[in-house]
């Protein structure tokens, strides 16, 4: 075989790059430098103007002492200046950690203090629970704040603020690609319920490949206008703040989560994308009913989760949002499978189309490999619908690893494969559909039962918001279902033999709840209902 091929053709400046998604944002600006490219409030600038706002972003850290490799941190809202970071940081050669707003000061605390992080810009709002977190540490970061015209009235975090400090910056700044694709470029914390968070480290090639796997799985159109109801700290906005770039797209900034404003939002700026987990679907949904608020066009909207409601799904639908389910973890940059939709299923009903788009499907584009497989001998199990095993990925769109934590990425990645602790089914055409975590399917007499599928049944009832199901200890069949419901209105007139009998017309009587128990779910900071409290719940009250 000639070597011709690869050894005498060698890498050159002239035909190769590395991989990064800070390259986006510098063709948005050369190429359609005076469109819009983030709205917030009256707050309006274009890609030039955020271009060379960024480059002066990190010029200012390089000055500040910033080196390659360094964790620079924020905490704030989906601002501008959120947007700007996963730029501006990146562009210095620094690896962004995005916080989580909703988490405590301990949590806080550990993370800064793990992460290593040199630089800190904290959001006004987040003055309590940062100054709380940095009380605890010997080692602090330096501060940055980040005021806000809407909040004129909040004291400042620290000495130095943002706009005062991009100053110093050169908006010439000659912004470097990473010196290895497979560098880091963002630091992201787990929401484990239990021990401290793991840090999930991805690189500049898996966020340039995920953030145009966007754009092909959506299909989305140059100058589409996106509504950032999904934090920014999410997995770095499941890579869309690099998204939008490559589209020269518009980001329609949001502060909080209200319905009121949201609909205003989508009617001003005639909003075509968003995305969000059930509740915030589920929120829009109820307004629109509640209130008559409604969508003068269609959105595209993704929506994650293990299962979302077929209520959900098809309430989108009525109200005008089109949805998109896709399927993902930190660990793989948010999104990495989609449920591909068919033209033909346009012509199902209503119902048969939600049931579809309720599978988390198949691998994006650009992972290279999803499967589920036996956890225990590595190979894929029957491509039947009913054999269970446990979803795994590998490809480009994988972390790195868990920052300083070589036992959990060797565990995670056992086998070749990473490894996500979703058990599912995969059918005759490889659209996997989840059926539980691993530690929540419940063993009833020698019975495997879903809870995802007793949930699903549960938010079929009008009166119900939200439901969880877990494992009950019973005497004679080991564990039987117990569910815990919210719901819509505190009104509703529903009992627990209600609820059982709605179950019973619906579910083999063996799945259907034994107990029934009312009241708000608990929530961790990315909104997951803790099923490991419900569970604890129930062993404190020995129900």
């Amino acid at each position: 075989m000639s070597d011709a091929f690869n050894k005498e053709l060698e890498k050159n400046k002239g035909n190769y790059a590395p991989l990064s998604p800070i390259s986006f944002i510098a063709w948005a600006a050369n190429v359609y430098p005076e469109r819009l490219a983030v709205v917030y409030g009256e707050q309006q600038q274009t890609w030039k103007e955020t271009y060379t706002r960024c480059r002066q972003f990190a010029s200012a850290l390089v000055r500040l002492g910033v080196e390659y490799g360094d964790t620079v941190a924020i905490m704030a809202p989906n601002t501008p200046v959120m947007f700007e970071a996963h730029y501006g940081i990146p562009m210095a050669g620094a690896v962004i950690n995005a916080l989580n707003t909703r988490l405590d000061s301990v949590a806080i605390a550990f993370m800064l203090q793990h992460g290593g992080a040199k630089v800190l810009l904290v959001d006004r709002e987040y003055k309590g629970v940062v100054s709380a977190a940095l009380a605890t540490l010997d080692e602090k970061p330096l501060l940055i704040d980040i005021a806000d015209a809407n909040l004129a009235d909040l004291p400042p975090v620290g000495d130095l603020e943002y706009e005062v400090f991009i100053e110093t910056g050169d908006p010439l700044f000659n912004q470097q690609l990473p010196e290895d694709e497979w560098d880091a470029i963002a630091l992201s914390y787990t929401s484990g319920t239990t021990g401290d968070p793991k840090g999930v480290v991805t690189h500049h090639r898996g966020a340039y490949l995920n953030a145009l796997g966007n754009v092909v799985t959506w299909t989305m159109p140059y100058f589409s206008r996106y509504l950032w109801t999904l934090p920014m700290f999410h997995c770095n906005g499941w890579c869309f703040p690099w998204t939008l770039a490559a589209v020269a797209g518009t980001s329609i900034c949001l502060r909080r989560v209200e319905s009121d404003v949201i609909f205003k939002l989508m009617r001003d700026h005639d909003v075509t994308h968003m995305c969000g987990a059930p509740v915030v679907y589920n929120t829009l949904i109820n307004a629109s009913v509640s209130k008559g608020q409604m969508l003068k066009s269609r959105i595209k909207g993704m929506i994650a989760g293990a299962a979302p409601p077929r209520s959900v799904i098809e309430g989108a639908e009525l109200l005008g949002i089109d949805l998109t389910h896709v399927y993902g973890l930190t660990e793989v940059y948010g999104p990495a499978a989609v449920c591909a939709q068919h033209p033909e299923w346009e012509k199902l009903s209503l119902e048969e189309r939600a049931q579809k788009n309720g599978r988390q499907g198949v691998r994006y584009v650009v992972q290279e490999g999803m499967d589920v497989l036996d956890p225990e001998t590595m190979r894929p199990v029957a491509r039947d619908g009913q054999s269970m095993g446990e979803i795994c990925f590998r490809g480009n769109i994988t972390m790195k690893g868990y920052l300083k934590n070589p036992k959990a990425t060797q565990s995670a990645f056992n086998g070749g494969w990473f490894h996500t602790g979703d058990l599912a089914v995969i059918d005759t055409f490889g659209y996997v559909t989840i059926k539980d975590r691993s530690k929540d399917i419940i063993i009833s007499g020698g019975e495997n039962i879903s809870t995802i599928e007793i949930e699903d049944v549960l938010c079929q009832d009008s009166r119900i918001l939200e439901a969880a199901v877990v494992a009950q200890a019973d005497e004679r069949w080991g564990e039987v279902p117990c569910a815990f419901i919210t719901l819509k209105s505190s009104e509703t007139v529903m009992t627990e033999n209600d609820v059982i009998e709605f179950c019973r017309e619906r579910l083999a009587r063996y799945k259907c709840p034994k107990r029934v128990i009312f009241g708000v779910l608990p929530k961790t900071s990315t909104g997951k209902i803790q099923k490991a409290v419900l569970r604890d719940r129930l062993r404190e009250t020995n129900y």
